[in-house]
Parts: C-alpha cells; sequence; structure tokens
C-alpha cells in the first residue's frame, strides 16, 4: 500500500512507461554508467587510501535530488510520501520521476539563461530576446541533444521571430560586439580562454593574436537582413524632429524589432586584421583566412568571401576537437549534479589525464558520447550513483587537488532556488502553473497594436521579404494606416492577457524564476539574492549582504508565507491533532526532515509561550536558517 501511495503522489503515468522494452534498456544502459562511475571512484578511494563515506539518510537524499534536479524543494505532500514509504528502489524512483517534470526544464532554463547571458531586452535598442528566449526553453523542455543546440545557436541565420532560426538571438544579443561574442562560445563550449588575444598575444596561454583573428574570421560579415532597403526612410525619420512622434515609433517597430532581430551572411571566412596589430607575422590591415586554432584544422581562403563560415565553425566545435567538446560539457553537468567542477573553474578545459582521477574523466567523456549528448540522462547517470548519495564530508579534503569525491558540496542556494523553494511553501507545486508563452504581439508605446490581425512573426516575415526602397516604403505607409485606422489592442482577451502579464510579473508573482523577467527588477527578490545581470557569462552571485536579511525579515517571506494564512504550508497542517504532529510537518515541509528531540522541545515551548503566533515564528525562524538556505 505505501508503494501505491508513492506511485500516486509523485510518479503518475511514469511506470506504465517505464515498463516497456525500450526504457527498461535505457534505465539498464544509465544503471550500468553509474556503477562504471562508482568502481572509479572505489578505485580512485583505494590509491589515495581513503574510507568509503557513509550514504546520506533519506531525507538529506529528498532534498538534495529536488534542489539539484528541480531547483526547489519537494512539497509537503512530496516529502511525507517519500519519507514514509519503506522501498529499496524508492530513491531510483524518485530520480526518474523528477528528471522527467516540468521543474527539470525549468531548472535547466535557468542555467541555459545564465550561461548564454538571456536577457529579455537589450541595451540601447527596442529589439527584443523573447523569440529567442522562447527558443532556448522550448530547447530545454523538449531535451534538444548538446551538440545540435550548440551547432543550432553556431549556425544560425534567418529571421529573428521564425522559431526555427529564432537562434540568431544568440549572435544579435551581442550586435556590434562579434570578437567579444566569439570569446565567450569559445570559453563557453569549449574551455578555451582566448578574450585577451583579441588585443595582444595572451601572456598566460598558448593563443596569438593572430590566431584570434583567424578563429573570427568564421564568424567575419554578419549583418541585416535587407534593412538597407529600410535605411533611408529611416534616416528621414530620424533626422526630422517632427517626425519623432507616432510616424517615428512606428518606423522603430520595423528597424529595430523586425530588421535589427534579424541576421545574414554565414560567415565571410576572412578578415582583416586590425590597424593597431602589433606583431611581425602580418601587417595591419592585412587580410587573413579562417582557420581554426587547434583540434582538426578547419581551414577558409583569404582570397574571396564566402557564406558558410558560421557552419564550418560549429561543426568544428561540435565534432572536431576529441574530447574537448565533451569533456567541458560533462564537467558543467558533474558540477550541477556534485556541486564542484572535476576540474576548476569549469570553463578552462583540463585533458582527462591531466586531472586527479584520468579513469573516471574518460569515462565520463565517453558516457556523454555515448548518450548522444542527452543532457537529461547523463545527469541521470549521476544520480543514479552512490557518489551522489555520499553524505558530505564536513572536514577539509586530504587530497592535494581538493576533491576527494566525498558527497556533495555544502554551498549556499542560487537565487532561483531559494524563490522556487519559498514560492513551493507559499503555493504549492509551481510546475503546475502555466508557463510563459512566447509573447509575439507587436507594441506601440507600450500596448499591443493589430490584435487579432497580425503578431510580430508575420510582421517579420511580410517586412523581411520586402526588396526594394519602394516595395519598404509603400508597406510602412500601409502598416502605419492599419495602426491608425483602429488596430490597437485594450480590448477584450487582450486586456486580460495584458493583466495577466503584469501580475506574472509582479514582486509577489508565485511562479518559478524561469518565467520571471530576465533578469529580474532591482527590487525583486532573485536580484538580491545575486541572479546575475546577464552581462558576463554565469554571473551570479552567492555573497551575502544586509539586503537579503531584510528580504526575509519584511519582504515576500512575511507577506506570502509567514503571515499568510491560506499558504500552502498552513494547508498542510489540517488534520494535524497535536502540536508535536503540527512541529514535525513544519519541519518536514521546510526543511525536508523531521525533527530532532531536542528542537521538538523547544518548538513546543514557543508554542507554549505564543500560541497561534508561535507556528508562524517556527516557519519563520526555519525559513532563514542556515540549512534551509543551504544545500549539502
Amino acid at each position: 500500500m505505501k508503494r501505491l501511495t508513492l506511485v500516486f503522489a509523485l510518479i503518475p503515468c511514469l511506470l506504465s512507461a517505464a515498463e516497456s522494452p525500450g526504457q527498461q534498456e535505457q534505465l539498464a544502459t544509465l544503471k550500468k554508467a553509474a556503477l562504471k562511475i562508482d568502481q572509479a571512484v572505489a578505485n580512485f578511494y583505494r590509491q589515495k587510501k581513503l574510507p568509503v563515506p557513509q550514504v546520506t539518510d533519506d531525507a538529506t537524499f529528498l532534498r538534495r535530488a529536488f534542489l539539484v534536479s528541480v531547483g526547489r524543494i519537494p512539497t509537503i505532500e512530496e516529502a511525507r510520501a517519500f519519507l514514509e514509504i519503506e522501498d529499496p528502489a524508492k530513491r531510483d524512483e524518485l530520480v526518474h520521476y523528477l528528471l522527467r517534470s516540468k521543474g527539470y526544464s525549468s531548472h535547466m532554463t535557468n542555467w541555459a539563461f545564465d550561461l548564454l547571458r538571456l536577457a529579455d531586452g537589450r541595451v540601447g535598442t527596442t529589439a527584443s530576446n523573447e523569440p529567442y528566449r522562447h527558443w532556448v526553453r522550448t530547447a530545454m523542455t523538449e531535451n534538444m541533444p548538446w551538440d545540435q543546440f550548440v551547432h543550432h545557436l553556431l549556425s544560425a541565420e534567418g529571421d529573428g521571430w521564425d522559431q526555427k532560426t529564432a537562434a540568431v538571438g544568440y549572435y544579435t544579443r551581442d550586435r556590434g560586439m562579434p570578437l567579444d561574442n566569439l570569446a565567450n562560445s569559445m570559453r563557453v563550449f569549449l574551455g578555451s580562454r582566448m578574450e585577451c588575444a583579441q588585443c595582444h598575444d595572451d601572456p598566460f596561454g598558448k593563443t596569438e593574436r593572430h590566431d584570434f583573428y583567424q578563429l573570427a574570421a568564421f564568424t567575419h560579415g554578419q549583418d541585416t537582413l535587407n534593412q538597407r532597403y529600410m535605411a533611408p526612410l529611416w534616416n528621414e525619420l530620424r533626422d526630422d524632429r517632427r517626425a519623432m512622434g507616432q510616424e517615428y515609433n512606428i518606423a522603430q517597430i520595423m528597424w529595430d524589432k523586425v530588421y535589427g532581430m534579424s541576421l545574414s551572411g554565414g560567415g565571410a571566412g576572412r578578415i582583416s586584421l586590425p590597424t593597431d596589430y602589433q606583431y611581425r607575422d602580418a601587417q595591419p590591415g592585412e587580410m587573413v583566412g579562417a582557420k581554426t586554432p587547434f583540434g582538426k584544422g578547419v581551414r577558409m581562403s583569404e582570397k574571396k568571401d564566402e557564406n558558410d563560415g558560421r557552419k564550418q565553425l560549429a561543426e568544428w566545435v561540435t565534432t572536431k576537437n576529441g574530447e574537448q567538446f565533451p569533456s567541458v560539457i560533462a564537467n558543467r553537468m558533474w558540477k550541477r549534479i556534485m556541486g564542484k567542477g572535476f576540474y576548476e573553474p569549469v570553463d578552462e578545459f583540463i585533458a582527462a589525464k591531466e586531472t586527479q582521477a584520468p579513469e573516471l574523466m574518460m569515462h565520463l567523456v565517453q558516457t556523454m558520447i555515448e548518450l548522444k549528448y542527452d543532457l537529461r540522462d547523463f545527469q541521470h547517470v549521476l544520480m543514479l550513483t552512490k557518489t551522489f548519495q555520499f553524505a558530505t564530508n564536513p572536514n577539509p579534503s586530504t587530497v592535494e587537488t581538493g576533491d576527494d569525491f566525498h558527497g556533495r558540496k555544502i554551498e549556499r542556494l542560487t537565487s532561483e532556488q531559494i524563490w522556487d523553494s519559498l514560492i513551493t511553501l507559499a503555493g504549492g507545486d509551481p510546475d503546475k502553473k502555466p508557463l510563459r508563452t512566447l509573447d509575439d504581439r507587436i507594441y506601440l508605446n507600450g500596448r499591443p497594436v493589430l490584435v487579432g490581425q497580425k503578431n510580430m512573426s508575420q510582421l517579420s516575415k511580410e517586412v523581411l521579404a520586402l526588396k526594394s526602397e519602394k516595395e519598404v516604403r509603400d508597406y510602412f505607409d500601409r502598416f502605419m494606416s492599419e495602426i491608425k485606422s483602429g488596430g490597437g489592442g485594450g480590448k477584450g482577451g487582450d486586456s486580460m492577457m495584458t493583466m495577466n502579464a503584469v501580475q506574472r510579473y509582479n514582486n509577489d508573482a508565485q511562479v518559478r524564476a524561469s518565467e520571471l523577467p530576465s533578469p529580474a527588477p532591482r527590487s525583486h527578490f532573485l536580484y538580491l539574492f545575486g541572479q546575475s545581470e546577464r552581462d558576463v557569462v554565469e554571473g551570479a552571485s552567492r555573497d551575502p549582504n544586509v539586503g537579503q536579511v531584510l528580504s526575509l525579515m519584511n519582504g515576500f517571506v512575511q507577506r506570502q508565507l509567514v503571515n499568510n494564512p491560506d499558504a500552502h504550508l498552513y494547508k498542510g497542517l489540517k488534520g494535524a491533532k497535536t502540536d508535536e504532529e503540527k512541529i514535525r510537518r513544519i519541519y518536514v515541509a521546510v526543511l525536508n526532515r523531521p525533527p530532532t528531540s531536542e528542537e521538538m522541545s523547544w518548538m513546543k515551548e514557543e508554542i507554549t509561550a505564543s500560541g497561534e503566533n508561535g507556528i508562524r515564528n517556527i516557519v519563520s525562524a526555519l525559513v532563514m536558517s542556515s540549512e534551509f538556505l543551504f544545500l549539502q
């Protein structure tokens, strides 16, 4: 009976699918890969003469598994169902459930946004990253293999509003800064830090400035699609101060949000060296052809422009670098699950043979390749290991590398994990709420127009198909007439959509961090707790500050959780007949474990002294405790 309770509470409709021969075979493959990891770790312990750690208890595993895989703590119902069942297979079943839930894609979306510096808007333009954001979110939800994901980003070309080509946002997000974009690509996808070589030979590495420009030649020649046809009209309106009203704003929709979000030029394959080039191996302004600095060599001619440089770069990054590409992403996933990279920093590649455990690192690389870059399956493998289940070592490592694979490293939760856990306590399972959808309405002065008549996807397709200045001018006149003739929004269903959007974005909206603006406003909880501002790669911070304490004492936590009688946490106390049972349920809900006998004694004293306020005081104290804010 208890097993059935777990099945219905945690994994509805999944066990039947897991019983299919295909899924059984896949699960067996994942377990075999996990066993090899544990065997390699066991060999490491024998070589280093280390004692084998103890496996952590159910409560710690439960909390760790939820926060690592779906980015939130379990609901009180999920926690009670797991802790109360006695079944040797329940940990494996929990992992299977979590990695196929909506919460997994939400948590991965936060990771991808941080890695790619994906912000909703762009500085200095009214262009938007909305379709690019939606493309990334969809890729995470559909579990697009990592090599395909990266290939799409590096080779995309076309209409920024078409979901088939919306990955162009990866380049247009950095429009005007192609060298910075390239340096970030090498850092993120290949663990190669080349940014110094934009200006000079890298004194700490092997990359010369000439090498960097040869690599930059692959992506050189980026432009917008057909924007030249609108340039005369745009210049007229921009220079005519009398037109700086509605006419100018309507033109700006076409200029920024259509042309400005498109990408043409597949990569010229050649580039001229900068005028300040200072080395004897070439002259300033000299044309150089594209050439890869390591891995299997790829070259393009400096004699003429080509149009497939970015595609060749994408092929080289994903398939022609031996262990480097799979190693970097395997190491990033290892850090997500285990708390510390196999090698650190994760964006500085180290060959397997040079790591502390070459056998294990090479197995991780081979596993990533064998799983065809399926990041969900790879994380599934890691979470099936005994290594993932080891209790955290409270003592410093005695291994010279600093990592003895002794349990997950203790660290403060990310801002997104804290937020998503708080809204779980306040409102229940946040993954049952509707996700943010692609908003492709046409906005003029902050209000939607032509609702039900035309959206940005249609507008972009029509505008980008125009083939002359005359066609652009004629289209602009028709577009302006359509808007002025009463195609504005604000009526009927659209008012409701706008209201829902506003409610979803306010500071108390109980929706996942992945659904909120990216980055969150400076007044939001997420910003206070260190969410990345999306300016630099993985720019999030976990440093403490006074604002965090004040937020926990006076902000969302008090309004929507502690002092809110309708909070989901308090609903979980219904049916509890004694103070002891109420205290136990609060602990299970917040810390995902029952209280110790000493804690029970303290909390009973608080309820005796403060009555119903005692319950709220307990909730407040636990949410502000280090145990809630940290993961082990």
